[in-house]
């Protein structure tokens, strides 16, 4: 029997991007095509999936729009954007060092930011998997994967 508790499709909304950097444009295809290769995302109310999920900022809200695969809507989940601005911040930040130190510093320092930027990745994908408690079951993984799409959603060019 094929899982049906996950994400098939993922689309995200684009409008209020202008351009992004390569490295964002490389960790967002590649949070993509992992998430699409393994994740768990049971959403409360009973549905089967596989699911089309939607992923949009609307209002200083993070908004999961999750449709069938005939694109029929199952529901929505909103959540506030607040609660993740200081840790997508201090991703941001700890980012831009890694790839700063990437290019010049000791691979000692460049681990050292690396295991800093992992775990506020973690915090990032501990703190959705909360927010999303009894709306929807996701693993640590596939709440990774999704931090660092919502991560994306607040890239302003």
């Amino acid at each position: 029997m094929p899982h049906t508790q996950r994400i098939a499709n993922i689309t995200m909304d684009e409008k209020s991007v202008v351009r992004r950097s390569p490295q964002v444009e490389h960790e967002q295809k590649v949070a993509i095509f992992d998430l699409l290769e393994e994740n768990k995302f049971a959403p409360a109310g009973g549905f089967t999936g596989p699911y089309h999920l939607h992923m949009r900022i609307e209002e200083d809200r993070l908004v999961f729009d999750i449709r069938n695969e005939e694109e029929n809507p199952l529901g929505e989940i909103a959540l506030s954007a607040r609660s993740f601005r200081r840790i997508i911040k201090d991703y941001f930040l700890v980012c831009e060092s890694y790839f700063d130190a990437i290019k010049t510093k000791a691979p000692s320092q460049i681990e050292a930011i690396d295991m800093g930027r992992r775990g506020l990745h973690n915090e990032g994908a501990d703190l959705l998997r909360d927010r999303l408690d009894g709306k929807v079951e996701i693993d640590l993984d596939t709440a990774r994967r999704l931090f660092t799409l919502i991560c994306v959603l607040h890239v302003r060019g």
